[in-house]
């Protein structure tokens, strides 16, 4: 993410550069490198947030799926023109 610098009523927005990196032992290096970019203020680091795994059989269209299997809405066809052979007669 990049966006440019602006005054707005003597006020200055910072422009904002986001950097993502893949090896946490790289931060350092890019940290030593902002001190050689004259304007630089800062460098912040944030840590990718945790990502809860994701459990399809939580969703209400597994919920709906399994209704519909266990209540016999569920059809089987040998291929597509059997499929719509079963459908439209």
């Amino acid at each position: 993410m990049f966006t440019f610098a602006s005054r707005t009523k003597n006020r200055i927005k910072m422009a904002t550069i986001v950097l993502q990196v893949p090896d946490e032992s790289l931060v350092s290096k890019v940290k030593q490198a902002r001190k050689m970019l004259m304007g630089v203020a800062s460098v912040k680091v944030k840590k990718p947030a945790k990502t809860k795994e994701y459990d399809i059989t939580k969703t209400a269209g597994y919920r709906e799926a399994m209704d519909d299997v266990k209540h016999g809405r569920v059809y089987h066809a040998d291929s597509v023109d059997d499929m719509f052979k079963q459908f439209l007669g």
